[in-house]
């Protein structure tokens, strides 16, 4: 008698697009160029690059989305900051080159920077940008109303979420940044001249 076989079936599923990893050095240039894109030449003197200014990212909180052929698809960044007295994260930029869209390239940059956020222990996180987009994340105005930004913004996109519950309870006054300062060298910018497009979703 001849034992009878299973034969296995593989479930072949399409390869991810993209992955999410920390952020190297080898990205910078095509996240400048990224950015340069999204944001146009001017982008160093939005409201939260004030934020961000020859300061250093939170620790393992740069991240970058990467297709399968080692294109740069997204980025994102996140941010020591006091929230009028409270510690808190400011995430942005957030961007997705253009060529990505509808890939989920940015809700998986959210995603990954909350978890690891998270992870590490930090309480809350803000960011300034449309309340539509975030509210799936867990960002809201709630406990924004009485935060400012050391410039001019829109009052209804700043927004925050709790990692922590009421890590910004009765929060109020100027957001500033609180994090390490780069060496000098490393604060100048880098630049890209030939840009792709670019997707913005938080500043």
């Amino acid at each position: 008698m001849t034992a009878r076989r299973n034969t296995p079936v593989a479930l072949i599923r399409n390869a991810a697009p993209f992955a999410i990893r920390a952020e190297r050095a080898s990205d910078v240039v095509a996240r400048e160029a990224l950015l340069d894109a999204c944001f146009g030449g001017d982008r160093h003197a939005r409201t939260c690059q004030r934020l961000r200014d020859g300061r250093a990212p939170a620790a393992g909180l740069s991240l970058s989305a990467v297709r399968q052929d080692g294109r740069l698809a997204g980025t994102v960044r996140l941010w020591h900051v006091s929230a009028g007295g409270r510690s808190a994260l400011m995430l942005g930029p957030l961007v997705v080159d253009d060529d990505c869209r509808g890939l989920g390239v940015g809700a998986a940059l959210m995603q990954r920077a909350l978890t690891v956020a998270k992870a590490r222990g930090h309480g809350a996180v803000i960011l300034l940008g449309d309340a539509p987009y975030y509210a799936r994340f867990g960002f809201s105005a709630a406990k924004t109303g009485a935060l400012s930004l050391p410039g001019a913004f829109e009052r209804e996109r700043l927004l925050a979420v709790e990692l922590v519950e009421g890590a910004l309870d009765d929060a109020s006054g100027m957001i500033t940044p609180t994090g390490a300062w780069l060496p000098k060298a490393k604060a100048s910018r880098a630049r890209n001249r030939k840009a792709p497009l670019a997707v913005p979703h938080a500043a």
